[in-house]
């Protein structure tokens, strides 16, 4: 187990990054609360944090929050025709020639799902 010890530390370069998935890898069957489990916990803490710095992943634009739940659901431009007020409109929007009004955020929120927050953008 000491042989795993040398890890837990910030990771700051690729091949740290590298080596401490290795690790997670090789011990994540580990029974929770066992010195194994401990150790992969912490470890995918310190991984998190490396690939929030090193890889961040950008926020959808309204747009696509909206057509990524479109493809959940199921639905069609059609079926979103009720929600924003006909198809043209649908068209209009899909294809950013129209903005959100304030009450086509809250119907997409509330039919839909759709966190406002990636409804309003930034």
């Amino acid at each position: 187990m000491n042989k795993y010890l040398k890890y837990l530390r910030p990771i700051r370069t690729k091949s740290e990054h590298k080596a401490a998935l290795l690790v997670v890898e090789r011990l994540f069957d580990a029974k929770p609360g066992t010195v194994e489990g401990r150790l992969v916990e912490i470890l995918s803490l310190l991984i998190e944090k490396y690939e929030e710095d090193h890889f961040p992943i950008e926020a959808p634009t309204p747009i696509e929050a909206i057509k990524f739940r479109m493809e959940q659901m199921g639905w069609t431009n059609k079926d979103l025709a009720g929600i924003l007020g006909g198809r043209n409109r649908v068209s209009e929007i899909l294809n950013r020639k129209r903005d959100l009004s304030l009450r086509m955020i809250r119907m997409l929120n509330k039919k839909m799902g759709v966190p406002a927050e990636s409804l309003i953008g930034a």
